[in-house]
């Protein structure tokens, strides 16, 4: 059956049934149809009370065309019976309610529309990370039992519906699966969660962090359910659909009931609003939940018709997840990084506080490290004079109330990390597993990971030792990648491979070199399996050495790491130093005893830190104060920075340019530090608090600008999946500043809230902001949404991810509105300052869009760089009996056809900003980067174009035009020189860009029209000022 029911889902949108109780509410049942009044409101009771009544409801939903119904088992686990003193009877009354609706799917079916049955199986009255009232293993009991009864009544799928919190999730899967043992039968499951108004589980999960903790469970599919009308599920269904690897279902209430308890959403509006999510390509199964009736089903079955299933993808990225997700699809996170200071081998402080009785200050320590930058929460409590399973439950019942981070779990106990993952809503980390006992410990911990979903550590160890070379790392890496993923069917994107830090300074012999082999290692085994991670315990390389010189050598290993792939690093964030904080005596100094390891280097290094003190800020007076002010941001310092900036206050003109000059300095040459890997993701945030303090410290000292009204409302957003506001916050101090209303959303801003936001507050400018580059990405789908509500008001975009190409091929396509990118907070006033000029902005929009056009025109025809000749000559519908063209002669001749708006989209750059004007490296690429001199020269291009449109006017301009002897191939047209055939030459030739009226006429024909435009036009001053500096 369940092979039948993978066919049906790739044919079509299957059809759930709707509410049972809204139906069991309109039967006017007795308190005599419950048993009695003792048992009146327990549904689940009448299975055995009226089955007939159960029966003809599910009869009602296959009539409305539902292919699958739900038994009336919600709320039948022993757990939420034995409120009514029914938990005896959990079996029986879950097995009679699944041959109820056996019979009602059996009569319905036919071949061509089988029916079939979903055991429902509710969250129950407790939530284990909430209010407690259960342990995992009591509740995981009482779902074996209910799905036994639902087995034997013979059901065709398993439903965990309306989950709100993961670890009822977990124990239910738990008891599933023992009851999949006993029976000798195994059925699909589906999941459901229910996302509360405020955008999470009732246990604080996103459907993100939700679908990731039950990844590991292969449920057939995933999906929403009641809690809200399906408006409010649409961030979320999109989130989850392109996530997925399973299918995805959605059965929303009939909107929220009103104060009387009726649902809003007639069949009608519920089935338009479900099926606009499938022509979105996000369904796989739709139905209805609280309020929706046979005729909801009615509608929604005629309007799925229409629509075609969502494909399903495998999703090979790494993902891992606490109360929030952490999804490794942004390459520029690297590396990750691993909190260590919650273990009691590593952090005296740690182990002081375990061992005190102090637990809630202990997760304070973990806490205090996610503040500091850490991604995910390494927990080890293996003290050997203590009980470690005691110390992992009391302390990871309290972390786990402290921090929403993935954690990692360090131990070698089976029975302690089993019991840390039973506390865990998410997906975690154990840490580790190796070959040293060979593969029996792997077979354990493999069953822990598909029990509880988790990725784990691979230490590069065997029987015979461990791996010291970077072959031996390989080699182990490769025996152990074979067991995992091909014997035990662990994911390969979950495996995290260790290839071991062995300290430099001890003087053993065995690990000189040793650095460099991890080091080589890592590119070694990245290369080999690139879908797997790679982990490293970095401080362990400094052991032994002067504490200050460690902190360098971390430092400087730490960034070989990375560059050869490192993706987490074991680190204590709050005593990072920062790779370009060091200087390059130093890096040179640690990299000779990293990679050239001598009893000589080892002595200097040693004498050089041995009785060395960690500076303080000595250099600073010997700065200028728009030095200082520089250093802070790019050091991500604030110790200095309030005194200094108010020495700025006293000899800049306005608080403006000190955010504008040395301030932005800094951020500047943050970001040119983070694109040469000199500076991780951690330390730019560290630097963007410098940034947003000194911000803070000025804007009191500013004075607000009083023409707000003249200026106008711009509308701030940091985008859905972006926690970062720098930038934003830049901006809206700037605008504010300068005569606008600003209204900030804040962060992590989803479309459907900011769609509101912009029919409350009408503003005449939307600003959208994110740093990551899955923030360009949300961006585009932003866009997307504000185009189907009606929205064409200008967006200004920025973030460090974004760039102008970006822009104008992938968001502005999605919108009716003008978008632009900002580069930074002043780029972004001089763009809304243009968009609010009453005389200039048609002008100004109709260039804008002109450029976008040609931006777009070129993206479609250029693939990796290249002339895609090929996807453009699959395109036309012509045909070759078309009549070929025939020249008068092959002369030149002067035409006059188009006005310069027609021909600029199609200007080369490269030629005219490169070849001509002296710019060096391609165009494109400089323009995409921001780089500033790319940049002032294009605009100064563009203002030479602005003066030449008001020279010319209306007036058109001259082209020559020859025609000549052509011959074409797939990328290519071949010419003629003296109409003699051996010295035809191959030009790659953009046909619709040049000709866009005569594209596809070349195809066919041996003559090809060659067009050169000319435009007499002396350069001003500034361009030729430009040339002048380029070639100085």
């Amino acid at each position: 059956m369940s092979t039948l029911l993978t066919e049906q889902m790739r044919k079509k949108i299957l059809i759930m049934d709707g509410a049972m109780g809204t139906m069991l509410q309109q039967a006017d049942l007795t308190p005599e149809d419950f048993g009695g009044e003792e048992y009146e409101g327990c549904n689940e009771i009448l299975n055995l009370t009226v089955p007939d009544v159960i029966e003809n409801i599910h009869r009602e939903y296959f009539k409305a065309g539902a292919d699958i119904v739900e038994t009336n088992t919600f709320g039948a686990t022993s757990l939420v019976l034995d409120e009514y003193d029914l938990a005896h009877r959990a079996y029986e009354i879950n097995k009679e309610a699944a041959l109820i609706a056996r019979k009602a799917a059996d009569e319905a079916s036919s071949p061509s529309q089988p029916r079939f049955v979903a055991g429902s199986m509710g969250p129950t009255t407790k939530t284990l990370s909430v209010t407690g009232g259960s342990t995992f293993e009591e509740m995981s009991a009482s779902y074996e039992e209910q799905a036994l009864g639902l087995i034997d009544g013979n059901v065709d799928l398993l439903l965990l519906e309306t989950s709100q919190d993961l670890l009822n999730v977990k124990a239910a899967y738990t008891g599933i699966q023992r009851a999949f043992q006993k029976s000798g039968r195994e059925l699909p499951l589906m999941i459901s969660a229910t996302i509360e108004p405020m955008g999470t589980t009732l246990a604080g999960q996103s459907i993100e962090a939700f679908y990731i903790s039950v990844q590991h469970m292969n449920p057939i599919a995933i999906g929403l359910n009641c809690a809200t009308g399906p408006e409010f599920m649409q961030e979320n269904l999109r989130s989850l659909s392109s996530l997925s690897s399973s299918a995805v279902s959605c059965y929303p209430n009939a909107g929220l009931p009103d104060e009387e308890g009726q649902y809003h959403e007639t069949p009608d509006t519920l089935a338009q609003k479900l099926s606009d999510f499938a022509g979105e390509g996000w369904l796989n199964i739709v139905g209805g939940c609280c309020g929706t009736t046979p005729a909801h089903i009615k509608a929604i079955s005629e309007k799925m018709q229409e629509r075609p299933p969502r494909q399903t993808e495998d999703n090979k990225l790494h993902m891992v997840s606490g109360i929030e997700p952490f999804i490794y699809d942004d390459p520029t996170l690297r590396p990750i990084m691993v909190g260590e200071r919650t273990n009691v081998i590593g952090s005296r402080k740690f182990k002081r506080l375990i061992s005190e009785g102090k637990i809630e200050e202990a997760a304070e320590i973990a806490r205090s490290q996610v503040k500091n930058g850490a991604h995910v929460i390494d927990i080890c409590l293996a003290d050997p004079d203590r009980d470690e399973l005691h110390d992992m439950e009391t302390f990871i019942k309290e972390v786990v109330k402290k921090v929403k981070a993935p954690l990692v779990i360090d131990s070698t106990d089976d029975e302690v990390i089993e019991k840390a993952l039973s506390y865990s809503q998410g997906k975690a980390i154990i840490n580790s597993i190796n070959l040293e006992d060979g593969e029996e410990r792997f077979e354990s911990v493999a069953r822990l990971i598909h029990k509880y979903g988790a990725a784990v550590v691979v230490g590069t160890i065997e029987e015979e030792g461990m791996g010291v070379s970077a072959e031996r790392k390989l080699e182990i890496a490769k025996r152990s990648y074979d067991l995992l993923v091909n014997k035990y069917k662990v994911p390969a994107q979950d495996l995290i491979f260790d290839p071991l830090v062995f300290p430099v300074g001890t003087g053993d012999e065995q690990y000189i070199g040793s650095a460099k082999a991890t080091v080589e290692g890592i590119r070694m085994i990245k290369e080999t399996f690139p879908e797997t991670q790679t982990i490293l315990g970095i401080s362990n390389v400094s052991f032994g050495l002067p504490p200050v010189g460690r902190e360098v050598l971390n430092s400087v290993f730490l960034y070989h790491c990375t560059q050869a792939g490192l993706d987490y690093a074991i680190v204590n964030t709050e005593k990072l130093e920062r790779f370009a904080s060091i200087s390059p005596e130093e890096v040179k100094m640690a990299e000779e005893l990293l990679f050239n390891t001598t009893d000589e280097t080892l002595a200097e290094f040693t004498d050089f830190y041995r009785d060395k003190k960690k500076e303080t800020k000595s250099t600073l007076p010997d700065m200028t104060l728009e030095e200082r002010l520089s250093y802070y941001v790019v050091e991500g310092t604030k110790e200095g920075l309030q005194p200094d900036l108010d020495l700025a206050l006293d000899l800049y003109p306005a608080p403006l340019d000190i955010i504008n000059g040395p301030l932005m300095d800094g951020m500047k040459e943050v970001g040119r530090l983070f694109n040469d890997n000199q500076l991780i993701v951690a330390e730019v945030l560290q630097s963007a608090e410098v940034m947003k303090a000194a911000v803070s410290h000025l804007e009191p000292h500013m004075e607000k600008n009083d023409t707000t009204a003249a200026k106008g409302k711009v509308l701030l957003a940091t985008v859905k999946g972006d926690v970062h506001d720098i930038g934003k916050n830049l901006v809206d101090i700037i605008l504010s500043n300068n005569g606008y209303d600003v209204v900030d959303l804040g962060i992590k801003v989803a479309p459907t809230a900011l769609i509101e936001a912009i029919k409350k507050e009408k503003p005449d400018i939307i600003g959208l902001s994110g740093l990551l580059v899955k923030s360009a990405q949300q961006m585009v789908l932003t866009a997307h949404d504000m185009k189907q509500a009606g929205i064409d008001t200008p967006i200004l975009v920025g973030g460090a991810a974004l760039s102008r190409k970006f822009t104008d091929t992938k968001i502005a396509k999605e919108y009716d509105g003008l978008v632009l990118y900002a580069k930074d907070a002043m780029n972004g006033l001089s763009i809304a300052n243009q968009l609010r000029e009453p005389d200039g902005y048609e002008q100004f929009l109709t260039e804008q869009k002109a450029k976008q056009e040609a931006a777009l025109n070129k993206q479609e025809f250029t693939t990796n760089g290249r002339t895609s000749a090929t996807t453009v000559l699959e395109r036309p519908k012509v045909t070759a009996k078309a009549p070929v063209f025939i020249p008068q002669d092959t002369k030149r001749h002067i035409v006059k056809s188009y006005s310069l708006s027609h021909i600029e989209p199609y200007i080369n750059q490269q030629m005219l900003m490169g070849h001509h004007l002296g710019l060096k490296g391609k165009v494109e690429n400089l323009l995409a980067e921001g780089n500033d001199k790319a940049v002032k020269l294009y605009e100064v291009v563009q203002t030479l174009l602005k003066e030449a449109k008001q020279i010319i006017g209306s007036n058109r301009l001259p082209f020559t035009s020859s025609s000549l002897p052509s011959q074409m191939e797939i990328g290519s047209i071949f010419l003629t020189q003296n109409n003699r055939i051996k010295s035809w030459k191959p030009l790659i030739f953009h046909a619709r860009r040049l000709l866009p009226a005569f594209a596809w006429q070349i195809t066919f024909d041996p003559w090809m029209i060659l067009i050169r435009i000319t435009l007499v036009c002396s350069l001003s001053q500034q361009v030729q000022e430009f040339a002048r500096l380029q070639n100085n």
